[in-house]
């Protein structure tokens, strides 16, 4: 499939820089204790309003992923092929070994930081015999103990459904847990081909079988070619699988080596959205162009 080159961004999807100040001070404690952050290693848009408040979402397990979606910045292993639709770069050999002080050093700097909601989110780490589940659990309990009134969202990813690692996680209490179905069955082959549309749902209805007082989230972009009739279709098997919160959001190309952008998605559309989650009877959708699964998270404890 050929791709078309997009048109320029629409003055909608401008974003202020943040302060540099705050944002030198957030990025020198985080490479003070050798953590990573979904925002700057995914080349997230908000990271400038995120850093300035600040708020963070830590990711754990390293910086390299066993996966290779087309439309994420973050770096991979040489174990997959990529697709021809997207660039071959971003590779750099072998995941990192997992970092016993990690745990500590995110619940130490959310503390400095003053934080009293955390995201704790990873790479894909099929390589680990629980896909990191264990790294999770001990990344939770350390933040708890050290600040035990914070509420915390866990991001994960699908550990090859696998309801064993899943359980690990759910075993340590976070308030939220959130795994993002990131787009619509007919691109998974483009945009997540070594994922699977189903296995996703079943991990979001393991969660909630698992614990039912958990709040359960999920997650996608458009804009990469889906019709209005297939994230309709979307929202509706995320409400059948338990989900509570829905978060969508324009897909922006981070780099050349990621999948194009084929459309930019007007503010009536996601608002559109967001009106037909809450219609059929999601208890939260947040849309709209710069909403992230992991953007103003700590309004959903709140509400």
């Amino acid at each position: 499939m050929v791709r078309q080159q997009t048109k320029r961004l629409p003055s909608w999807l401008s974003r202020p820089m943040g302060q540099p100040s705050k944002l030198h001070t957030m990025k020198n404690i985080l490479r003070s204790r050798n953590l990573h952050t979904v925002c700057e290693s995914a080349r997230c848009p908000n990271i400038g309003e995120c850093f300035s408040k600040p708020t963070a979402t830590f990711m754990i397990l390293g910086d390299v992923c066993t996966r290779g979606c087309g439309f994420c910045a973050v770096e991979k292993t040489s174990t997959f092929s990529p697709s021809p639709l997207w660039g071959e770069g971003g590779v750099r050999g072998k995941a990192l070994p997992v970092d016993t002080d990690e745990p500590q050093n995110i619940a130490l700097t959310a503390k400095e930081l003053g934080l009293r909601h955390v995201v704790i989110t990873s790479v894909t780490r099929d390589d680990l015999a629980d896909g990191g589940a264990t790294q999770f659990a001990l990344t939770i309990k350390a933040v708890k103990d050290t600040i035990p009134t914070i509420s915390i969202e866990v991001l994960t990813p699908d550990f090859k459904g696998d309801k064993r690692a899943l359980k690990i996680v759910l075993d340590a209490r976070p308030d939220i847990f959130n795994h993002n179905i990131e787009t619509v069955p007919s691109l998974y082959p483009e945009v997540r081909p070594q994922a699977d549309y189903k296995q996703s749902l079943r991990v979001l209805e393991m969660a909630k079988a698992i614990n039912g007082e958990i709040i359960t989230k999920s997650g996608l972009m458009v804009g990469l070619g889906e019709t209005k009739d297939e994230v309709k279709s979307v929202l509706k098997d995320l409400l059948n699988s338990g989900c509570d919160a829905v978060t969508i959001g324009q897909y922006l190309r981070p780099s050349s080596k990621n999948l194009e952008v084929q459309e930019y998605i007007s503010l009536e559309v996601f608002k559109e959205y967001e009106e037909y989650g809450k219609d059929i009877g999601l208890k939260h959708v947040y849309s709209g162009p710069f909403v992230r699964s992991s953007y103003n998270a700590e309004l959903l404890t709140a509400s």
